[in-house]
């Protein structure tokens, strides 16, 4: 459910010349400096976690905390808890001593938010009112903490349609979506292929101590012919 010890890539490690791609990555680097909120959309695999990072380590908040939580790999009823935190005996198994969630971590840093519209609604009341405020409760608790924390969303779902189905806050959707940008997949920006297979491929034989004359011609034309 974390994603590594914090955020490792940068935006040096984004591989990509098309113009469309570019406006997305050239918008995420102008937000990364901003304290507003981020949304990001697009299909799985276009590489929000990626960008995410890269934004984490062109902030001013890049000597901070980067914690990550997909919200579609944990049990719904334990999404709280774990961005939250509780109280000891806030509930049946809870840790002896209580236990900070990923807002009280993530102080002076950021929290990214993986699959966001996969959250409950009764989740999304407790997350708007952590945004509004600029605090949070533990669950069980009774002395909000102080936090702040820079959110950073991605999910594969159409989120303004969730808002009209109402499966997602309408509120919370615009308090996220300070910045909102919709990464381009790669079947958009055929001609980044090859540039991210040479580069893919030099990093296999960089980590398998390997030499190579490169790639050859026809395999990647076989590459760029795959939909």
């Amino acid at each position: 459910n974390w994603i590594g010890g914090g955020a490792k890539m940068t935006f040096q490690d984004i591989v990509g010349t098309n113009p469309k791609f570019q406006q997305v990555i050239n918008i995420a680097k102008a937000a990364a400096s901003s304290s507003s909120n981020v949304l990001l959309l697009g299909e799985s695999g276009t590489g929000k976690d990626i960008i995410a990072q890269a934004m984490h380590n062109a902030s001013p908040r890049r000597n901070n905390p980067f914690l990550a939580i997909n919200c579609a790999a944990l049990p719904r009823e334990l999404i709280a808890s774990e961005l939250f935190g509780y109280e000891e005996g806030a509930f049946t198994g809870a840790r002896k001593g209580g236990k900070a969630g990923m807002f009280e971590l993530a102080h002076r840093g950021t929290l990214f938010l993986d699959e966001i519209s996969e959250m409950s609604l009764a989740t999304q009341v407790r997350l708007l009112r952590v945004v509004e405020e600029g605090r949070v409760l533990r669950i069980g608790g009774k002395h909000p903490v102080e936090i702040d924390v820079r959110l950073v969303a991605a999910t594969h779902r159409d989120l303004a349609a969730e808002v009209e189905a109402g499966r997602f806050r309408r509120d919370l959707f615009h308090r996220l979506a300070g910045f909102e940008l919709r990464v381009t997949p790669l079947r958009e920006r055929p001609e980044d292929i090859a540039p991210l297979a040479i580069h893919f491929f030099q990093r296999a034989l960089d980590a398998n101590r390997l030499r190579s004359p490169g790639m050859s011609a026809a395999a990647l034309a076989t590459l760029q012919s795959w939909h």
